[in-house]
């Protein structure tokens, strides 16, 4: 499993509760441009919507996936367009109903390869308030700190 990109700012702003794996509906040469490390999670979330048949479908939105440099150039492409998620019925099911609940919605975590698959982890997460996230900074900051305190008890031993 090779991670492609993550989404940093979705843990800070978010707390995440509970997560899934989705497959992506992508060309060839994004496939190629997202193994050579040439996309952008930030921003990027998860959209419902409909197709013809009226069954339910979800979208990855505003992730930016640039164009693979050997194609050259193609007419009509655009890097923010948006992606079909690959999901079990169940799972959409449930995801849009999670959405319908105040103050929960669906991001993504993080973009992966699993076999020669190109996969997707999304996460139902509520926003985090300002106070959670300065609480979450003074934590990181004192693992920080304790972590170098060690380092200098080891060296001097």
């Amino acid at each position: 499993m090779k991670i492609l990109a993550v989404n940093k700012k979705a843990t800070f702003d978010y707390q995440v509760l509970e997560t899934f794996e989705a497959g992506l509906v992508l060309f060839g040469h994004e496939v190629k441009s997202l193994r050579n490390g040439q996309v952008n999670l930030k921003g990027s979330y998860i959209s419902f919507g409909t197709d013809l048949k009226n069954s339910s479908e979800a979208f990855l939105v505003n992730s930016h996936i640039s164009l693979y440099k050997p194609v050259g150039k193609l007419e009509n492409y655009d890097p923010n367009r948006p992606r079909k998620l690959l999901l079990k019925k169940k799972e959409l099911v449930y995801l849009i109903g999670k959405t319908q609940e105040k103050g929960l919605t669906v991001i993504p975590i993080k973009l992966y390869t699993k076999n020669s698959f190109i996969k997707l982890e999304i996460a139902i997460a509520k926003g985090k308030k300002s106070f959670d996230k300065r609480e979450d900074l003074k934590k990181k900051d004192i693992k920080k700190y304790i972590r170098t305190l060690t380092k200098q008890k080891n060296k001097k031993i």
